[in-house]
């Protein structure tokens, strides 16, 4: 059984890293994603080294090995599931699934993890549109665009949200941007680094940063 920081690292390498295997995760990045200091993370990266679960360089970050790879998909899986769990049968809102997701992802089993997907159906997507990993280790691709690409007249569709603080999806809730939304990109402003979008009705304009953080089809 993998250690609870075991099991933070090699997910959160896989999600700096996109999934992409010949990416390497770097060290400041780690440690700022896992709030703690740098030298802290060099030091547990050798050890996920030593265990075959990551390949370390100094100067450079951590690639995951393929075990790496799998442990972190199994770790994103009991994450979102239980995400989506708690939001369709307790009725929590999508920014407080994340946080109590992130407490109950190390004490379930992969049994009550297959029974909840079975459960909810076997979805494809959690509360904030990320894949959800299969059992056997496959996540599907995505070739979803950033709203902060599409050109002035472009509808879309909002399915995916990056950034899950809380404080964000309560922001995009406010906006109406939320999951599935869909609207039309009415103005852009390359000075002032925005970009105006119209959901059911109502325009609302977002910074750059802000675009740049939801997916779209």
């Amino acid at each position: 059984m993998a250690s609870l920081t075991i099991e933070n690292y090699v997910k959160t390498i896989y999600q700096l890293t996109g999934g992409r295997a010949e990416q390497a995760a770097a060290t400041g990045k780690l440690a700022e994603a896992l709030r703690v200091s740098p030298g802290t993370v060099t030091s547990m990266l050798k050890t996920l080294s030593e265990s075959g679960l990551a390949v370390y360089t100094p100067y450079e970050g951590a690639r995951l090995t393929p075990a790496g790879r799998m442990l972190a998909l199994r770790v994103l899986r009991r994450h979102r599931l239980i995400e989506l769990f708690l939001a369709r049968t307790l009725d929590l809102s999508w920014d407080e699934v994340h946080e109590e997701a992130e407490h109950m992802e190390h004490a379930v089993s992969d049994l009550l993890i297959d029974r909840i997907d079975a459960f909810l159906g076997f979805p494809a997507t959690d509360p904030h549109g990320d894949p959800i990993p299969k059992a056997d280790g496959t996540v599907a691709d995505s070739s979803d665009r950033r709203l902060a690409d599409l050109e002035v007249g472009s509808p879309f569709q909002v399915v995916r949200v990056i950034d899950q603080s809380p404080e964000f999806l309560r922001y995009l809730t406010e906006c109406g941007l939320r999951l599935d939304a869909s609207g039309t990109v009415v103005a852009k402003r390359q000075e002032s680094g925005t970009m105006t979008v119209e959901v059911a009705g109502q325009q609302t304009t977002l910074a750059q940063t802000v675009a740049e953080r939801l997916l779209v089809s």
